[in-house]
């Protein structure tokens, strides 16, 4: 027996969702388009949002949303303030392209919105290493994930009330997406929509040339994935498309897509550590 049909799924998904349902779901999702998948979530996901940092995935899910409706869902673009010069001009770029707009939480929920989360009480580089001291990344990376991150991601998805995003990310990238499904289920509750998939990057680059996307410069100069400056190298012939991300070190992801519960703890038991410490 086959996938269900279309009509068979609940507008919008409940939550908790079986899993039996999720796979029926995923099921049918694998014999879709990316842009069949984007319109499935519109129709079914409750409260959908678009989380990127604006990589060539995402900027693909942009620009065929802005293709499927004039009302796409908002974007949450986590400013780790460690970001490439680079990628806040693309941002920029982006903007002016597909007319998104700058939103606050409690701004109008109208028009193409674009919504910055910072990690908390800082607006700065120089903020944030007051706060937790200079190459965090170094010394505690558990931590400045946690804090640049999940945490704002959180943040985020609590103010906002989001309980769906789309993601950028696709199985061929490897590492801990090598599985990777249509849609997922995190242990929040959070519906993730991965409409790229099953997309390779010599797709994704194809539909980037093909429909003139805005990209990162960096990508012209040897990089293939780029998140932050200190933790981002260009990559060799022969290597990755995230080979050039953390390199040296077996992690592959920035804490965003493992357990929100598990990262929470490990950054409050950091924390007390370091008041004992502190106190001592």
């Amino acid at each position: 027996m086959g996938a269900p049909s279309d009509t068979v799924f609940p507008k919008p998904l409940p939550s908790p969702l079986p899993e039996d349902l999720l796979a029926s779901i995923n099921a049918h999702l694998s014999t879709l388009t990316p842009e069949g998948i984007l319109r499935w979530g519109l129709d079914h996901l409750p409260n959908l949002y678009q989380t990127t940092a604006f990589g060539l995935t995402g900027l693909v899910s942009i620009d065929m949303l802005s293709k499927i409706t004039d009302n796409p869902p908002p974007l949450i673009f986590l400013d780790t303030l460690y970001h490439f010069r680079e990628t806040y001009e693309l941002v920029e770029e982006v903007k002016q392209r597909y007319g998104y707009v700058d939103a606050r939480h409690g701004d109008s929920a109208e028009g193409k919105r674009i919504y910055v989360y910072k990690p908390e009480e800082c607006e700065s580089a120089a903020d944030f290493e007051e706060k937790y001291g200079e190459n965090l990344w170094e010394n505690d990376e558990n931590t400045y994930d946690y804090a640049v991150k999940v945490e704002p991601a959180r943040r985020a998805y609590e103010h906002l009330n989001v309980k769906s995003v789309i993601t950028g990310r696709r199985a061929s990238q490897g590492g801990d997406r090598a599985n990777l499904q249509p849609l997922e289920i995190d242990v929040t509750g959070l519906f993730k929509l991965n409409p790229l998939f099953n997309w390779p990057f010599s797709i994704v680059e194809w539909h980037i040339n093909s429909n003139n996307v805005p990209r990162n410069k960096l990508l012209s100069q040897g990089y293939k994935s780029i998140g932050d400056w200190h933790s981002t190298s260009k990559v060799k012939e022969g290597e990755g498309e995230r080979d050039g991300r953390w390199k040296g070190k077996e992690k592959t992801e920035c804490g965003l897509h493992k357990d929100y519960f598990a990262m929470k703890g490990r950054a409050k038991l950091q924390a007390q550590s370091e008041s004992v410490v502190v106190s001592a």
